[in-house]
């Protein structure tokens, strides 16, 4: 099938490269001319793992093309997927001045049928103003083409968005026009071929999925976070918890982690917009307001920790912080917990050594010019003449360190651990002081 896809961000070029992948000819654009031109040239503007490979084995066999030319995007396409960017605005709902804009250029351009899928997030109602901007450039030509917009909201993880979209636990197609439902089969038919997971809805049913299930899995994590912050106060083991009510197969074991906070390009700007649709239409979601108000807290905990331990005023010290991004496998430095832990430091007069194995450039760019930050080449250099250790992202080269050359490096034997990647017992046994989320302070003896 011939596909265009409106915009080559996260979104927007894993489902080109996947939908290229199973054989269709599809043609990405952008106005970022730097950006198509990257593309072209065979580079990636995202690190996400397996993309890079789809990408240009696609681009080899012309499978998968990228332009700036709109005219000749809308003209290649019957599936036109808007995959533009959603970011939050002022009063937290989902701003779609990229999304309006990409539908009013198909509207400006196209000559026959099309489907327009709304792939970005985007609130209830949506597909009504996609279709009320293309119908409005069709009228300014004086042209009557029929058209259809469809909702198929993405459910990508960064970090393992190409196996997510390979391999979907589920696909929603909301749609009420029967030949754009045919379509949609028909592109996903090669992705459900062994279990069929497409579940048509209609449009609305379809916009509001992607905002609940964001809003249920950050509920999840602000719920375990809160009460990993009541385990440490009652002496509870809050991993023990987790594992305890995990194997219920009513709760599951996914998302019950205690950490650092939720951040990144989908949970914060989902639950804000879904409260703010709330509040447009008369109703109050409590649960969701506490849900924002836990995790903004929850990002202040690690600093509240090295407050604990060291004192208010951190002139002076110097403290190693392993891990940037929001979450390992991606450079995202969206809502990334890391800008709030650097900035409770700093703020007090500490010094930070930071390391990331991949979002290092992405940090220079969120910090700007914050003093007291410099950037490590390695996690053991970020330890060099440092006061304590920092743990804020979970990538997998952190998880089994070498204990000893921690504390050799330290100027005092102090991990704090944002997200409960140690046993304390084996933490303790290096000569290491530990403190972790929700779980006993490590402490060893003195001799």
């Amino acid at each position: 099938m011939k596909v265009t896809v409106i915009g080559t961000g996260y979104v927007g070029l894993v489902t080109g490269a996947c939908l290229a992948e199973m054989g269709n000819h599809v043609v990405c654009l952008d106005v970022d001319e730097r950006k198509i031109r990257v593309l072209q040239d065979g580079g990636i503007p995202i690190h996400e793992p397996g993309l890079d490979v789809i990408v240009q084995r696609n681009v080899a066999v012309g499978r998968l093309q990228f332009t700036t030319d709109v005219a000749a995007a809308v003209a290649h396409g019957t599936l036109q997927f808007i995959g533009v960017g959603t970011p939050p605005d002022e009063d937290g709902s989902a701003d779609l001045q990229h999304v309006l804009a990409a539908a009013r250029s198909i509207g400006a351009h196209m000559t026959d049928y099309k489907i327009i899928v709304d792939k970005s997030t985007v609130p209830v109602g949506t597909a009504d103003r996609v279709r009320e901007a293309v119908r409005g450039e069709l009228q300014r030509r004086g042209m009557e083409v029929e058209f259809a917009v469809v909702s198929n909201p993405e459910f990508l993880k960064e970090g393992a968005a190409v196996g997510d979209f390979m391999r979907p636990d589920r696909i929603i197609v909301g749609a009420d026009d029967e030949r754009a439902v045919l379509l949609m089969r028909a592109l996903y038919a090669s992705f459900t071929r062994n279990h069929d997971r497409l579940q048509i809805m209609d449009v609305r049913s379809a916009e509001f999925t992607k905002y609940a299930a964001n809003a249920m899995l950050a509920t999840r994590i602000s719920f375990m976070n809160e009460l990993a912050q009541l385990a440490e106060k009652v002496g509870a083991d809050i991993d023990m918890v987790r594992r305890g009510i995990g194997s219920d197969p009513r709760i599951g074991t996914h998302f019950l982690y205690a950490g650092a906070g939720y951040g990144g390009s989908c949970f914060p700007k989902d639950v804000k917009a879904l409260v703010r649709t709330g509040q447009e239409h008369g109703v109050k979601l409590r649960v969701l307001e506490a849900v924002e108000e836990a995790n903004e807290q929850q990002k202040h905990v690690l600093g509240k920790k090295v407050v604990a331990r060291f004192g208010e005023d951190l002139a002076g010290r110097t403290f190693a912080l392993w891990g940037l991004a929001f979450k390992p496998d991606t450079d995202d430095m969206r809502e990334a917990p890391s800008l709030v832990v650097i900035a409770d430091l700093v703020r007090r007069g500490a010094r930070v050594q930071a390391y990331d194995p991949v979002a290092t450039e992405q940090a220079r760019l969120a910090l700007g010019d914050v003093a007291g930050v410099s950037f490590a080449d390695s996690a053991q250099a970020a330890l060099s003449g440092a006061d304590a250790l920092v743990i804020v992202t979970e990538w997998r080269e952190f998880r089994s360190p070498d204990f000893d050359a921690i504390r050799a490096a330290l100027k005092q034997p102090v991990v704090i651990d944002g997200r409960n990647l140690f046993e304390p017992a084996l933490v303790k046994a290096h000569g290491l002081e530990y403190f972790a989320i929700g779980r006993a302070n490590a402490v060893p003896l003195k001799t």
